[in-house]
């Protein structure tokens, strides 16, 4: 059995996975990854440009991600897209448990989150290409999806309910966790 947990927070560009997953992390006194951090500076340069991502482009990175996993002592939380069903296939080699929790909304409010944002290299144009790519959780795919309508706290207790996890006590009225604002990463 394996030692370790790791939660993928996944969906498409502007669905909260940073949001979600460091609230998420907190709630549970879990260590968080942002997996767009591991993305190869060409790959960076290429969404900059507007330029979806290819399976060449991403193999790569899924397999940073599963290092990350390996490296990490303890259970965690990610942030990644984790899109089609072969890319979830890679991060589950990993050495842990790997869970998915799938943020699903509409292509309306997420268009809306992602033009408000700055500072972030995913233009609202390449949206309408991860909704075209993103393939739902399957039955035999260890995971939920959860809506994220609501605010960030709405959004966490069905994650947290959804998965089955178990809040640390000094964290469970959410008194300690840091105030977050509802727009995923400026």
């Amino acid at each position: 059995m394996m030692s370790r947990t790791a939660v993928v927070v996944m969906g498409v560009a502007g669905s909260g996975k940073s949001t979600v997953a460091e609230l998420l992390a907190a709630e549970l006194g879990w260590t968080t990854t942002e997996a767009d951090d591991l993305h190869s500076p060409a790959s960076v340069a290429k969404m900059a440009a507007g330029i979806p991502l290819d399976d060449d482009d991403r193999t790569p990175w899924l397999r940073r991600i599963c290092r990350r996993i390996e490296d990490l002592d303890g259970d965690q939380v990610l942030t990644c897209s984790a899109l089609k069903r072969r890319y979830r296939d890679i991060l589950r080699t990993a050495d842990a448990r790997v869970r998915f929790l799938h943020l699903d909304g509409g292509r309306d409010l997420i268009g809306a989150r992602i033009g408000a944002r700055t500072g972030h290299f995913m233009p609202v144009d390449l949206l309408d290409s991860q909704f075209a790519t993103l393939e739902s959780l399957e039955t035999d795919e260890d995971g939920a999806s959860v809506s994220i309508d609501g605010t960030p706290d709405d959004i966490l207790r069905r994650a947290i309910a959804a998965l089955e996890l178990t809040p640390t006590a000094t964290t469970s009225t959410g008194a300690d966790r840091p105030v977050r604002p509802q727009t995923p990463r400026p």
